[in-house]
């Protein structure tokens, strides 16, 4: 009769029951003890869920985060699943001064979680090689024949079609950027060769490509894009507690709430191409920044939430990019020695055996500048030290404090607490040639640099014949690395004011095998809209999916509630039987007493 099962929210193997007739002993005498122990069972049973499980869950997620980042430097150069249809593409052209690169980005599914950004990396191809490719000139040099550039970027389409599932065209997005040398184009040509990208790449190909898909972007953005790539690489974006990570407090712009949060501290970056130079690093609300100099945004994709908005310093310098640099140094020289030679009636760099001595050019080396129909003849001194001394003036720096090139204003760098990567000829200046890329060592890299330029041409020269330079080190790398390293060096110290002894810069080209470009941060951020479709259909999922298994233990407090309402329900359940069990032993009792009195069982049974 009196029969407890159990079997709420447990698997069907779990189930069992308690016979109070086969054991009215134990229910009678110890059903206190049985209560309190269930009690106390039962609290332990939640303690473990609470605290081992949940604590579990969040607490490994923190160390699986941390080791997915390194396991990412292994599958990242694994070939990429073309047949998996959760694999997205995207396409990004870099049209830089010297030439246009075609990068292949693919990613995932989103996982759903708001929090999380898309995990973008570099498509590999069957050989495990990046999907990349390089073409020369410039785009800029179709200035004046702007017909021809649909032609000339038609190879690094073609390229990425190749790469790319046929099926997986149509929603591939094409991002065509150019960069610093088109900057310096009139507007008008700069119109006419996007005019040009615009009508005739939707002809030929079936990527997603909008107009504003094909742009000439601001060197704002490109230290922008610049910034999130290696912040992304490096995992910065992700909000989760490390302690082997530093972390600032930092204050959210826009946000109502004063309170700080804590999260990863984000690094600085340093980008030198062949035209500009730019500098971008993440400042505190309370710095007051010119707004063309500051730029704030948010790279989730929900507007709503504020823990991946940044607020990001950014300059750039037009004309300080090294090759630009060596522009406006030759013409200067161009300038003052024919200045000097008609003052003095000297003869200075008008022939071979006069040449102008060049400080920055490595030792024998001759050189020419042409000017106007007009030669000028140069041979290299290799003097570093001079050569520093005769660019400091290239920095046009002013006597006001916190600037920095040509006067810019430049927040203040906390040089202890910080971190920065130089990028392009950062890296090239110190791994092409002198083979010190990574971290940088002023007096290293200054000793070097003297050395290499007081070496003789002929000596350099054998030395290349021999292979001993970079695999992509050419010839002009060679004559100009004297000038370059100096270059760097000033804008690096005395440009951007960073202390000899500074410690926590990086010249890089990978960073965990990953080739960190502007391109990588443009995708990032173009795309960050993204996720919401994949948010939502898992939402729809959630909404409409059953419980199975333990899935609520995900929700603590809906698990303990249930969890008390069912012990609640056995505690009553238990204390009803006890009193359905007094009252058959108070019938028992009668029974006995009419055995006593000599009546047949016969007869009671009759009498019941």
């Amino acid at each position: 009769m009196g029969r407890i099962g159990i079997s709420c929210l447990f698997p069907a193997s779990w189930h069992f029951s308690i016979s109070p007739v086969g054991c009215p002993r134990i229910l009678n005498t110890n059903l206190r003890q049985i209560i309190v122990i269930s009690i106390l069972a039962a609290a332990v049973s939640l303690l473990y869920f609470s605290v081992v499980i949940i604590r579990s869950k969040y607490g490994r997620l923190s160390r699986d985060k941390k080791f997915q980042r390194y396991l990412a430097r292994v599958t990242d150069i694994e070939a990429t699943d073309t047949n998996n249809p959760n694999v997205n593409y995207g396409i990004v052209v870099d049209c830089g001064s010297s030439g246009s690169r075609i990068f292949v980005y693919c990613w995932p599914r989103h996982n759903g979680n708001p929090h999380d950004l898309l995990d973008i990396r570099q498509m590999r191809d069957k050989n495990r090689k990046p999907v990349v490719m390089k073409i020369k000139p410039g785009i800029s040099e179709f200035a004046t024949s702007p017909e021809k550039v649909s032609d000339y970027i038609s190879p690094l389409l073609n390229f990425a079609a190749e790469h790319v599932p046929r099926a997986k065209h149509k929603e591939t997005p094409l991002y065509i950027l150019c960069t610093a040398g088109m900057r310096i184009l009139p507007e008008s040509q700069q119109k006419a060769i996007l005019e040009d990208l615009l009508t005739d790449i939707p002809v030929h190909f079936d990527f997603l490509f909008s107009d504003s898909h094909a742009e000439v972007i601001s060197g704002k953005q490109e230290g922008v894009y610049a910034w999130i790539g290696i912040n992304f690489v490096l995992g910065r974006f992700e909000h989760i507690e490390d302690d082997d990570e530093a972390v600032v407090e930092v204050n959210i712009p826009g946000s109502e709430s004063s309170e700080a949060i804590l999260r990863k501290r984000t690094a600085g970056i340093l980008d030198m191409g062949g035209v500009s130079t730019q500098i971008a690093y993440e400042v505190p609300k309370t710095e007051e920044v010119a707004k063309n100099l500051l730029a704030e945004f948010n790279l989730g994709c929900d507007v709503h939430r504020t823990e991946h908005v940044y607020r990001v310093y950014v300059a750039t310098f037009l004309g300080f990019g090294g090759n630009a640099a060596r522009q406006r140094y030759e013409d200067k020289i161009f300038a003052n020695t024919v200045q000097k030679n008609r003052l003095l009636g000297k003869q200075t760099g008008l022939a071979p055996d006069t040449p102008y001595l060049d400080p920055c050019l490595p030792l024998d080396i001759k050189d020419e500048i042409q000017q106007n129909g007009q030669t000028m003849y140069l041979r290299g001194t290799g003097d570093f030290d001079l050569c520093c001394e005769v660019l400091q003036p290239f920095m046009n720096k002013t006597n006001e404090t916190q600037t920095s090139l040509n006067g810019v204003y430049q927040p203040p760098i906390h040089f202890q607490n910080s971190e920065f990567y130089g990028f392009s000829e950062f890296y090239y200046c110190t791994e092409d040639v002198l083979r010190m890329g990574g971290d940088y060592n002023a007096a290293a890299f200054t000793k070097a640099a003297k050395d290499y330029c007081a070496t003789k041409w002929s000596i350099l020269r054998e030395r290349f014949d021999r292979g001993l330079y970079a695999s992509h080190a050419d010839l002009h790398r060679l004559k100009y690395q004297c000038f370059k390293s100096a270059w760097m060096f000033e804008v690096f110290h005395r440009g951007f004011s960073f202390p000899v002894s500074y410690k926590n810069l990086k010249t890089a080209l990978q960073v965990y095998d990953k080739e960190v470009q502007w391109t990588l941060g443009a995708i990032l951020y173009r795309t960050r809209f993204l996720p919401l479709r994949d948010i939502q259909q898992e939402t729809f999922r959630a909404n409409h999916a059953h419980w199975r298994g333990f899935s609520f233990v995900y929700n603590h407090y809906l698990f303990s509630g249930c969890f008390l309402v069912v012990l609640l329900s056995i505690l009553l359940y238990l204390l009803r039987l006890r009193r359905i069990h007094r009252r058959t032993l108070r019938s028992g009792s009668g029974a006995t007493l009419w055995l006593e009195e000599g009546l047949s069982a016969q007869k009671i049974a009759g009498t019941l």
